[in-house]
């Protein structure tokens, strides 16, 4: 999202080779994806775990079946697909929530989620992470600009970013967007939503270390944050900057999304990754009548959307439009 963005920063997501914990449900698994069904809603990664117990240490029993249930509830409550090779990763996240909520069997814990939906919350919460830095991917910044400088209407402009993650993206839109109008108070209105709801309350803070501004341009630094005084070198950003952006939990798998169009730009980037193809053009579809005939759905690096040509096409390196869109 910067302007001085490198895609293949360290920090940024690996690449789709090299992507962890993805891939096919096994034969058998008798899930079906959520066809009334976005960041993901959230955006979102499975890692895999440093320093894992052996299985014979494991202070809780984890069998098969207890782990293909959670694949099945993962998928189910937020369409990420999670690889069989992940049992380890599962346990090493989960085994925090059965000492918290005092369950003696993930099959007792297992059985919690189905009836509590907090829990159930915080466990989707448990199994991702949120990987994202400001301006990541670049030439989407560049292009909103441009896009943003051919509207002649006297309207104010909407975007919807699904997987705000920790606010990286949604702050660097509206910087973006300052800075196209070169003003602190634009015609603009963005959304911004995850499916975790831990990483959208530090969002809505705005306030992050020195090391996570390094992509920022220090003209853009000065301007858009404001160091907090006697404290670790974090800055925050300023308020009216934050005053664009409404923070929301959605879920790009409820059967009902609590936002309405038209939007000029829907950001849904790295997020697709996680779901399957079916589910990924369930979303996409629902998409379309949401998005002005001439906005665009900007997607991640290693996303295409070749399977759902019948409800966009490509005017650029990952991004796409509404197939009756005058762009070319």
């Amino acid at each position: 999202m910067a302007l001085s963005t490198n895609s293949s920063d360290s920090r940024d997501r690996p690449s789709l080779g090299a992507r962890p914990g993805l891939g096919s449900l096994p034969p058998g698994t008798s899930v079906k994806p959520g066809l009334s069904t976005v960041g993901n809603d959230s955006l979102k990664r499975i890692l895999n775990h440093p320093g894992l117990a052996p299985s014979q240490e494991r202070e809780f029993a984890f069998t098969d079946a207890d782990f293909e249930r959670i694949r099945s509830l993962l998928y189910k409550n937020a369409g990420i697909v999670l690889s069989p090779s992940k049992q380890d990763m599962v346990y090493s996240r989960l085994v925090r929530r059965l000492r918290s909520c005092g369950d003696q069997t993930f099959s007792q814990y297992l059985r919690r989620l189905e009836q509590d939906n907090s829990e159930r919350e915080t466990f989707i919460n448990s199994l991702t992470t949120n990987l994202t830095s400001f301006f990541r991917e670049a030439h989407h910044f560049e292009i909103l600009a441009d896009q943003l400088k051919q509207v002649k209407e006297k309207r104010p402009i909407r975007i919807w970013c699904c997987a705000s993650s920790t606010g990286e993206e949604p702050y660097s839109l509206a910087i973006t967007v300052c800075d196209t109008f070169s003003s602190m108070t634009p015609p603009v209105e963005i959304v911004a939503s995850d499916i975790d709801t831990s990483v959208l309350a530090q969002a809505e803070k705005g306030i992050y270390r020195r090391d996570r501004l390094d992509r920022v341009q220090p003209t853009h630094l000065s301007r858009y944050f404001t160091p907090i005084p006697g404290g670790d070198g974090s800055y925050a950003v300023r308020a009216e900057l934050h005053r664009l952006i409404r923070f929301r939990r959605i879920n790009l798998l409820s059967p009902a999304w609590p936002v309405q169009g038209p939007f000029d730009a829907i950001f849904c980037r790295n997020v697709m990754i996680y779901f399957d193809k079916q589910t990924q053009y369930s979303v996409l579809k629902r998409f379309v009548p949401l998005l002005r005939q001439d906005g665009r759905i900007y997607a991640g690096h290693s996303e295409s959307f070749i399977h759902a040509a019948d409800l966009l096409r490509s005017v650029g390196r990952t991004v796409y439009v509404r197939l009756d869109s005058p762009l070319r």
